[in-house]
């Protein structure tokens, strides 16, 4: 899978990022200070733009590394030694459905979390179990195949 994910990097699409994690209060830029429960969130975006999923490489090596300042919401997940980037799920569409997978989700949320443009509430959510059967199934919702690398 690791092939498979890296060949479509040039492409574009959503995805989803999937982070462990115990409970915590943290920073996240305009936000402030939020609590995380312990568990799983689920980060859902875009990768749409002439980088394609490169973004998703980015976020990876940010998560490995974490030696930048954080410039997006979730990059202060990918930086913070409390959440530990689980997987990472890629669907190559040119559609804008981001929002739609973000529905799909739902749950708790983390208002604001990573939609400050588009109308949605949040594409921040948590579960308590492992949610990667649920993604899986959200993409085949959206008629979207999807390609899952676990990280850890």
């Amino acid at each position: 899978l690791k092939d498979e994910l890296f060949r479509i990097m040039n492409r574009r699409g959503i995805y989803c990022l999937v982070f462990k994690n115990p409970w915590v209060s943290s920073s996240v830029g305009a936000l402030g200070k939020l609590e995380f429960s312990p568990g799983w969130h689920i980060y859902v975006g875009s990768a749409l733009g002439n980088a394609g999923f490169s973004r998703v490489r980015r976020h990876m090596l940010l998560s490995a590394v974490k030696d930048r300042k954080p410039r997006w919401h979730v990059d202060y997940l990918l930086v913070s030694p409390y959440f530990t980037l689980d997987s990472v799920f890629c669907g190559e569409t040119s559609g804008r459905l981001e929002c739609r997978l973000a529905g799909l989700l739902g749950g708790r949320e983390v208002p604001g979390f990573g939609c400050s443009d588009c109308r949605c509430t949040s594409h921040l959510f948590w579960r308590k179990e492992d949610p990667r059967e649920e993604i899986f199934s959200a993409f085949n919702d959206l008629n979207i195949p999807v390609h899952m690398k676990n990280i850890k």
